[in-house]
């Protein structure tokens, strides 16, 4: 398990610098971005000189008005781009990618939209929290690493792929791995889960994290001759638009715990989106590397990082024949 004391010390003790990095000319993209830590964290890019920023959303009016938001409040127009994306629908993620293929450049995929759900649901062929921050976030990534690391040589950069992840992925240990048959079938067992429901956001982060390192050591190492930076980045504790379905008792716990505010937890995603190499392949908490939750390095950890990963690839080969052949 995560330390619940480090949690606490990085909650009360720790504010995140103001970002201050420089984004001049670059095109960012990031997903989830039309409220919450991703508004701001478009905010903050746009301030820092980015020359195009695109907001990637369900609902084509809230990013409208996102846009409209920001330029207001930094002074630059002609900047944002609104993009429709929708994670529960994989045409949909392989349509924004086609679409995304054909930008001159890609610095930053900033992958920041995910949901998090305490009750039962499917969206797709999976449960939903499982098709959203897991399937549909690895498909986009992996998708559009192609394209970064042919902007990678072309411009002579390194490229960014970020995602956002969770110090609460060290809060579980992935009970349904303990049941027989495949893995994904088992997250998908409504009675198999139903007892664990409520940890299925750390599950999904969980599994987000096996993923990332499992696509790193088979298709992006060593760091020094992979052109793009692969990291996970986690924002802690922050008021935001993901606990607007965890109920009363999650926002009063918000309170006690010494939750962020939006703006200052979306700093957390600038550091990711603006990370050296020494990032690759690792997890950022506190604007710095740190380590995993403990449960990932253990071999059973590995071990079920593999089952995942094994298991995922399968899915995604489905959804997007020969995607691992153009890594």
């Amino acid at each position: 398990m995560a330390s619940f004391a480090h949690f606490l010390r990085s909650q009360w003790l720790f504010t995140p610098p103001y970002p201050k990095q420089s984004f001049e000319g670059q095109t960012v993209i990031i997903t989830g971005s039309n409220t919450g830590l991703g508004r701001e964290a478009a905010r903050h890019i746009v301030r820092l000189g980015a020359e195009k920023v695109i907001i990637a959303c369900r609902s084509a009016e809230k990013g409208e008005a996102a846009r409209a938001n920001i330029e207001k409040s930094t002074g630059r127009t002609n900047v944002i781009e609104v993009w429709q994306l929708d994670l529960g629908s994989y045409d949909s993620v392989k349509e924004f990618a086609k679409r995304a293929e054909g930008l001159p450049r890609i610095d930053v995929l900033l992958e920041n939209a995910g949901i998090a759900k305490n009750y039962w649901s499917m969206i797709a062929d999976n449960e939903s929290c499982v098709t959203v921050n897991v399937i549909s976030t690895m498909l986009l990534g992996i998708l559009l690493l192609p394209k970064l690391k042919q902007v990678a040589t072309k411009y002579k950069i390194r490229p960014i792929l970020s995602i956002v992840n969770s110090e609460v992925h060290g809060y579980t240990q992935l009970p349904e791995r303990k049941a027989p048959g495949k893995l994904f079938d088992n997250l998908n067992d409504e009675k198999l889960s139903a007892p664990y429901v409520k940890e299925r956001y750390p599950v999904s982060k969980l599994l987000q994290v096996f993923a990332t390192r499992a696509l790193v050591d088979e298709y992006a190492s060593p760091a020094d001759q992979f052109p793009v930076t692969i990291n996970l980045v986690n924002p802690g504790l922050c008021y935001s638009e993901l606990s607007r379905e965890q109920g009363p008792m999650f926002r009063f716990m918000q309170i006690v715990l010494g939750a962020r505010s939006t703006e200052v937890g979306s700093r957390t995603l600038v550091w990711g989106a603006a990370g050296g190499p020494e990032t690759h392949g690792k997890y950022m908490s506190d604007c710095k590397v740190a380590e995993f939750g403990r449960f990932v390095t253990t071999e059973e950890g590995v071990k079920t990082q593999q089952r995942t990963w094994e298991e995922l690839k399968e899915k995604l080969k489905k959804i997007e024949p020969g995607l691992f052949d153009r890594l």
